[in-house]
């Protein structure tokens, strides 16, 4: 079965990257996306298939009905852009000024598309149903949160019950075109935010003794940051934490009052989640009590750890195995497992097949939009079933690249 189902993937290919081209040139951002939601449902009605618009948001939910009995999966694809100039030169690159599809997500409205019209090509054959879900707002947004409370996952207007298991892929350029990578367990990292300001006293920049600077208060909180890292956390269950924007004063003789920043932290259990966010808030403390200044710090709750169903992962590596060959499956890299997955493989089933040549940057190699050539950076609209097929050349910005996401196939939560 698996023969002709990629032979007919083949077939519809350049269809599905058109669709993908018209997503790129009008990118949106967040929970509105009126453009995008009018293309997925345009694109549904073509196949016959009646779209469910989001009340809340700009979301779309779609049900293929099997004619003959079996579970109800869901298959889930992202459809928000970011906030980046893109300057790639294409024929299709983004028409809106300071929005791009910088992490693929029209590539994967694409996919699902191609997915669907696959799906009710063979609808008297399918054992059981599919809900397409399209998802605004992934890009910290929580999208696919509204989409829950709407329903999502109960019968009615937006949603469809005894969903079984829950299906997603995300493109990227770890792995060579092709190839498909999953592990079961731990897949993404959690990720929650820091803000927060280091508030002193102003003053003259030549009497710093008259004012309490907060800038090299600030300074010393991002560096007992990552020394809390490097101390507190157990190298097998790994943590990220950084500060990624520093902003306060207005000019060089003035010494600022406060100094605002932000940051991310990433863990992949829940419990080292919990832990990293008690340490930083008493390393914060701790910095503010020796200078004598204050810290406002927030930590803002973001996506939770993403964990792959163990069974849910062995039914896809069947799939992908039939789909691409042993040869271009492969298990995601192994991180340093949390304690309760210790002496647990996170590989699901037989792990004989070779590793991908990793993509370096800025290496040209063939992919499939049109025959193009070039460097690949964030992904691009894989061929339906393989998640790293990918156009390049779009994501590549003057300034550097953009390249957000993750390569592999998972179960995901957010």
């Amino acid at each position: 079965m698996t023969g002709p189902i990629r032979q007919a993937a083949e077939a519809i290919l350049p269809d599905v990257i058109q669709i993908r081209r018209r997503l790129h040139r009008r990118p949106e951002i967040g929970l509105q996306l009126p453009a995008t939601q009018a293309l997925v449902a345009e694109e549904l009605r073509r196949l016959q298939i009646e779209p469910r618009l989001g009340a809340t948001t700009t979301s779309v939910t779609a049900i293929v009905e099997g004619g003959k009995p079996g579970p109800t999966t869901l298959l889930r694809a992202d459809m928000d852009a970011l906030p980046l100039q893109e300057d790639s030169g294409l024929e299709f690159a983004s028409e809106i000024d300071g929005v791009m599809h910088a992490c693929g997500h029209d590539t994967h409205v694409a996919m699902l598309l191609g997915a669907a019209r696959l799906l009710t090509e063979r609808q008297a054959d399918l054992r059981g149903r599919v809900l397409l879900m399209f998802q605004p707002g992934e890009e910290g947004l929580h999208g696919a949160r509204f989409m829950l409370e709407e329903g999502l996952l109960e019968e009615g207007p937006h949603g469809a019950g005894g969903v079984s298991r829950a299906v997603a892929l995300h493109i990227g350029t770890r792995y060579a075109s092709g190839v498909v990578a999953l592990r079961a367990g731990p897949m993404l990292a959690s990720a929650d935010a820091i803000k927060g300001a280091v508030r002193g006293r102003g003053g003259h920049a030549s009497t710093p003794h008259l004012a309490l600077d907060p800038i090299p208060v600030a300074a010393e909180l991002v560096l007992a940051l990552q020394s809390m890292v490097t101390r507190r956390v157990d190298a097998f269950d790994p943590a990220v934490v950084t500060i990624t924007r520093l902003a306060g004063g207005t000019t060089n003789n003035i010494i600022p009052e406060t100094v605002e920043f932000e940051g991310t932290i990433r863990t992949v259990s829940e419990a080292m989640r919990a832990s990293v966010a008690g340490w930083v808030r008493q390393v914060a403390g701790g910095v503010a009590g020796t200078h004598g200044a204050t810290i406002d710090l927030e930590v803002v709750p973001g996506y939770p750890v993403t964990v792959n169903d163990a069974e849910a992962t062995a039914w896809f590596r069947s799939l992908a195995a039939d789909l691409v060959g042993g040869g271009l499956l492969v298990c995601a890299p192994a991180r340093p497992r949390p304690h309760g997955l210790r002496g647990r493989s996170a590989c699901v089933g037989r792990s004989r097949h070779r590793t991908a040549e990793p993509l370096q940057p800025g290496r040209v190699r063939r992919v499939i939009d049109g025959g193009r050539r070039g460097p690949l950076c964030g992904g691009g609209p894989g061929r339906l079933i393989w998640p790293n097929r990918a156009p390049s050349g779009v994501f590549r910005r003057r300034a550097g690249r953009a390249c957000p996401g993750t390569a592999g196939a998972s179960a995901r939560s957010r």
